[in-house]
């Protein structure tokens, strides 16, 4: 850190542009400078000041150091002391004035006006000699050019100061072998540090020759390792090395989303939990979600024994149709009684009336990784058919949508480890026998995922999600969507039931006496009575009827009416005797959201309540099981029971918001009565197959 002058004076002598000049006038900006061979030049102050090596040689007062208190840090307290008595004699020589302060008067034999710097050093000298330090007049120039040239930095004992890098006196030819050994493991298993020594010296012997290179002790390769390897995760999980090598080398940049919906992130995940499947057996599930960036709110999440384009699809649908309120939710847990702008909301969608508090979000952008499930033609087309517009990462780069990444995470953490049949997110925290403490079926999870993400994720508030002009107060994703809503202007426009139904797969089938078949499996419907054996008029053959289904809802299907438009639905006629199926204004804005916060604490604990009953009911599992083993019984009968249970509720919730038809009503008695006579001779006419349950593991194999 040199000493730079106070004031630049007639007849100073200056470094400018690699020579010497003197100052012989001085006329508002404007410096006239004439060099050692007299050559003349004017230059304007500012430019001569910012000039690169410009120096003042002459002996004028100068301006102190700057204090570096941070060097000292970490530093013996010895050495500490050492280096700011050092300080203040040095200070002294300099300026005149020990501590610095332009108020303090200056030492006669300090004065830089009168003395040298010669003459300084001699009074400095004789006045440490006589306080009894003998210090030699050499000592005393090298630490007074090292304290002008590094500040307080130059004063330390470099023996205390650890090098930077950690390998500045091993051999190079070393460092560079344990660079490319340590950035060659990225993708390979942990090995111990024997095996890469090993290697080092292999690499060194094929690069050198035998024996030309000497590989250092024992210890010494360790700590040149360590020094290499930091931030590697060299020794560690491979998983996590893989991960790290996967960040981008450079400063990582940011997307700043102004509105909802403007970009949302798609991905599945393996949940670390062990649910009971449709079929009885006992594996995990895939969790995959759909994240907000501008309100990280999770608007959409499914679980599913594997995931495919229909749920990437359908987890669309589900992001802009409201989340109804099921039955036994507390009431806190109501859009109306939440801080989402409600009253506003409602006149769009009726449907708000009845909802949960989760907003509706409209995708604009969706980022998603490139899994089959994403980059299908089904779920292309229907971004498509949705006028969202779809954006691939690039390969094997998390870090362009690390929004999901960090979420799914963030499930795993906050409301997997709470549910019975957690299994821990590796093998070295895997409890003896989760499958034991499975309990939950697949659905049922489903639905305490659901409230989970009502109750707690909604309303927690987020790091993420910060104003700039309040950053000590993070926002929940409901507050930061009542902001942008009113500040961006966002309206979001419920998805109709035509376009819900569009997105599920698609079958043609035949319409005949008794209603359409999918999956052996008979669904009618009043309305289909007019087209019983009758050809469609539409597809490659005009014969078959288009159907959609949702594979995880037998309970009905949509029949497109290819005559009148408009779509049928037709139920499961087994279903009656069946289980039910299955800037300033964001500044203003947050503000008030803030502050509506501080009055609305019945509802927070209302919130709070409900979110702690809901991970206590999914840590003890479903009502009607036992929690106890019932004398007599072992754990392979209640398997078998669990299993039979499963098999039993494999229909009984939706696993979607299903829409209902226009003037939808429920059929008369006498309606009822004259339908249940017609099956039964249906029945009769017809041979009986053997009605199959319905296979979710089978059904993800296959491709939609």
């Amino acid at each position: 850190m040199p000493a730079r002058p106070r004031l630049l004076s007639l007849g100073d002598r200056v470094r400018y542009e690699g020579r010497e000049h003197s100052v012989v006038a001085l006329h508002g900006t404007a410096v006239r400078l004439v060099d050692d061979a007299q050559a003349a030049s004017v230059v304007l102050l500012g430019h001569l000041l910012a000039s690169e090596g410009f120096a003042v040689l002459g002996t004028g007062p100068s301006r102190p150091p700057l204090p570096e208190e941070g060097v000292l840090e970490g530093l013996p307290e010895e050495e500490a002391e050492r280096v700011r008595w050092w300080q203040q004699h040095l200070t002294e020589l300099i300026t005149g004035r020990p501590d610095a302060e332009p108020g303090t008067a200056v030492r006669a034999e300090y004065d830089p006006d009168v003395c040298s710097v010669r003459q300084r050093e001699l009074a400095k000298l004789a006045e440490l000699r006589e306080a009894g330090e003998e210090v030699a007049l050499s000592t005393l120039q090298r630490l007074r050019t090292r304290f002008e040239r590094e500040g307080v930095a130059g004063l330390v004992d470099r023996r205390l100061v650890k090098p930077a890098t950690g390998t500045s006196r091993a051999d190079p030819r070393v460092v560079a072998a344990i660079e490319k050994v340590v950035g060659s493991r990225t993708e390979e298993a942990t090995v111990s540090a024997q095996v890469l020594r090993r290697q080092v010296e292999r690499l060194l012997a094929d690069e050198h020759g035998a024996e030309t290179v000497a590989m250092p002790s024992r210890a010494a390769f360790y700590r040149l390792l360590q020094a290499v390897s930091t931030g590697r995760h060299l020794l560690g999980s491979a998983r996590t090395r893989r991960s790290l090598g996967k960040q981008p080398k450079r400063m990582f940049g940011q997307l700043t989303a102004a509105r909802p919906g403007e970009v949302m992130e798609i991905d599945s995940t393996p949940l670390d939990v062990m649910v009971v499947h449709d079929d009885g057996t006992l594996d995990r599930c895939e969790l995959t979600g759909l994240v907000d960036l501008a309100t990280r709110t999770l608007a959409a999440v499914v679980l599913r024994p594997s995931t495919k384009a229909v749920d990437a699809a359908l987890l669309l649908a589900r992001a802009m149709t409201p989340e109804p309120v099921r039955p036994g939710w507390p009431e806190a847990l109501r859009m109306s009684r939440s801080v989402l702008p409600y009253a506003s909301l409602l006149p769009l969608d009726e449907r708000l009336a009845k909802a949960a508090a989760k907003p509706v979000i409209v995708p604009e952008t969706v980022v998603s990784d490139r899994g089959k499930a994403y980059i299908s033609d089904n779920f292309r087309n229907a971004c498509r058919h949705l006028g969202i517009s779809f954006q691939p990462s690039h390969p094997d780069t998390p870090t362009d949508k690390p929004h999901i990444e960090r979420t799914l995470g963030s499930v795993s953490t906050m409301f997997a480890q709470h549910v019975a049949g957690y299994t821990g997110r590796s093998a070295e925290m895997r409890g003896k026998d989760p499958a034991a403490q499975a309990a939950w079926s697949i659905h049922e999870l489903q639905e305490l995922l659901q409230e989970w993400v009502v109750a707690v994720w909604q309303t927690r508030p987020h790091d993420g999600l910060r104003d700039p002009l309040m950053p000590d107060r993070p926002l929940s994703p409901n507050e930061k969507y009542a902001a942008l809503v009113t500040a961006a202007g966002y309206v979001p426009v419920a998805l109709a039931q035509e376009e819900y139904i569009q997105l599920m797969p698609r079958e043609r089938r035949v319409i005949g006496p008794g209603g359409v078949r999918i999956n052996n499996r008979t669904y009618d419907a009043r309305a289909l009575g007019p087209y019983r054996r009758q050809s469609s008029g539409a597809g490659p053959d005009g014969r078959l009827w288009e159907v959609h289904y949702d594979p995880y809802d037998i309970s009905r299907v949509w029949v497109r009416d290819h005559r009148e438009g408009g779509w049928i639905t037709a139920t499961w006629r087994h279903l009656r005797t069946s289980p039910v199926p299955m800037g300033e204004l964001i500044f203003e804005r947050a503000h008030q959201v803030l502050t509506e916060r501080e009055q609305r604490k019945p509802d927070e604990e209302a919130v709070a309540r409900a979110a702690a009953e809901l991970l206590d009911r999914a840590s003890d599992g479903p009502d009607d099981r036992p929690v106890r083993r019932r004398k007599g019984k072992t754990r392979a009968d209640e398997r078998r029971d669990r299993k039979a249970a499963a098999r039993t509720r494999a229909t009984s919730t939706a696993a979607w918001p299903r829409p209902e038809p226009p003037g939808h009503e429920e059929p008369s008695p006498e309606e009822a009565a004259h339908d249940s006579e017609e099956a039964e001779e249906t029945e009769e006419l017809a041979k009986v197959v053997p009605l199959g349950i319905f296979d979710a593991r089978e059904e993800a194999k296959r491709w939609w």
